[in-house]
C-alpha cells in the first residue's frame, strides 16, 4: 500500500492565504493526500478567508492557525509557501519546495463592503494552481 503524501501550506500568520488553501486542497483531495497549513506567527483565521471559502461551498470555520512547530516533517512530502513580499518560513525538512507568492488579502484594505474581495481573488489564485498541481 503507498503512503498518502503530506501536501503544508506555508505563510506567515496561517490566517488566510494558507488556511483557504488547506481548505481547498482537502476539498480537491479528500483523504488521498494529507493536507495541512502553518504560519510562522499564528493568528486567528480571518473571518473574510471563511466568508470567500463558505461562497464556494467550503467551510474552513473549524480550522485553527497552527504554528510551523507543531507540523512533523515526516508527515511532509510538498511545502507550499504563499508569501509575496513577507520573509517566508524555511521548509519542512526534506520536503519538496514550491513557492507561489500571493499578496496577504489581509493587508489590501478596501470599504467594508469591499473587504472580502480581495480574499476571493487570492481564493480563486490558489484553486487554479491546485488545478496544474499533479497529487493523486
Amino acid at each position: 500500500m503507498a503512503q498518502i503524501p503530506g501536501l503544508l501550506f506555508l505563510c506567515v500568520a496561517n490566517s488566510a492565504r494558507s488556511q483557504m488553501a488547506e481548505g481547498l486542497a482537502r476539498a480537491r483531495y479528500g483523504d488521498r493526500v494529507r493536507v495541512q497549513s502553518a504560519g510562522l506567527k499564528p493568528a486567528n483565521v480571518n473571518p473574510f478567508a471563511i466568508r470567500a471559502m463558505a461562497e464556494i461551498g467550503v467551510d474552513i470555520s473549524a480550522q485553527r492557525s497552527k504554528s510551523v512547530l507543531e507540523i512533523d516533517p515526516r508527515s511532509v512530502d510538498l511545502v507550499v509557501t504563499l508569501c509575496a513580499d513577507e520573509v517566508c518560513p524555511a521548509s519542512l525538512g526534506n520536503a519538496r519546495k514550491l513557492h507561489w507568492p500571493m499578496v496577504d488579502p489581509a493587508m489590501t484594505g478596501g470599504k467594508t463592503d469591499d473587504q472580502v474581495t480581495p480574499f476571493r481573488e487570492i481564493r480563486d489564485q490558489i484553486r487554479w494552481r491546485l488545478e496544474a498541481l499533479h497529487l493523486p
